[in-house]
């Protein structure tokens, strides 16, 4: 099956976690908006989104077509992914936790996406500057540590004594996992820094991740998009905490 993921062409954020699956899984794809040309890149992802023949539309992208299906939400397609591509557990019980996973980094995930738009997304970032500082000390402190010590503690209690999140073997949510740890590294640098010694096991799997094959090879290539300003994860410096006095 040659899959047609629609995403934003110019930002990696949520179709990145999409798009890592994919490659993993060395399955056929076309990024549907950064493959059309002429600028029509965004005229097509639309397109799809307002297609009235589809009675089951998707709220807004990602979304991925695969034969007569048209799937949305990012954990539901990593879902389907999973199971056909063995990226996930075969039992029923590994499949639910992997994907309750997945719902717990979409959950991060849209907080660190409030570091930068807490009062509104339709609101450029400029307007809700003091906020947004605001909101970020606060993430910083509280809540990407109370995440990152969540998911630290879950590689720690893996019953199987794997170096991977989820049993043995490697799974969706590591590639989605390696790619929170590159992009809090991106946004937060200072931070990361700082607290780099709390989470061994994370930045381990980030690494591992980083390491196999087709992930090194789709890294190395120019279908992997760079972290911007115009993501989910952004670096603002004003956002990101003091670097460490030096001793």
């Amino acid at each position: 099956m040659r899959y047609q993921l629609y995403y934003w062409p110019t930002i990696p954020g949520r179709g990145e976690f999409v798009r890592l699956a994919l490659e993993q899984a060395g399955a056929e794809y076309v990024d549907v908006a950064r493959a059309s040309r002429r600028g029509k890149g965004v005229a097509a992802l639309m397109q799809g989104l307002e297609d009235k023949r589809n009675r089951l539309p998707p709220f807004a992208p990602p979304y991925l077509k695969a034969g007569k299906l048209i799937i949305g939400q990012t954990a539901n397609i990593l879902l389907y992914l999973g199971v056909r591509h063995g990226l996930a557990p075969q039992d029923e019980a590994g499949r639910l936790w992997t994907h309750q996973l997945q719902l717990t980094i979409a959950d991060f995930v849209n907080e660190v996406h409030d570091t930068h738009h807490p009062v509104g997304s339709s609101l450029y970032y400029e307007d809700q500057k003091r906020e947004a500082k605001r909101y970020a000390e606060q993430f910083r402190a509280e809540r990407m540590p109370k995440f990152l010590g969540y998911f630290e503690r879950v590689l720690r209690l893996n019953p199987r004594g794997s170096r991977w999140t989820v049993g043995a073997r490697l799974t969706y949510v590591d590639l989605s996992l390696f790619q929170v740890m590159r992009g809090l590294t991106y946004a937060f640098p200072n931070a990361m820094a700082q607290q780099r010694r709390r989470y061994p096991l994370l930045h381990a799997l980030a690494a591992q991740v980083a390491a196999q094959p087709r992930i090194a090879a789709y890294l190395d290539s120019p279908r992997r998009l760079a972290f911007n300003n115009e993501g989910i994860f952004r670096h603002y410096p004003e956002l990101d905490a003091r670097k460490a006095a030096r001793r």
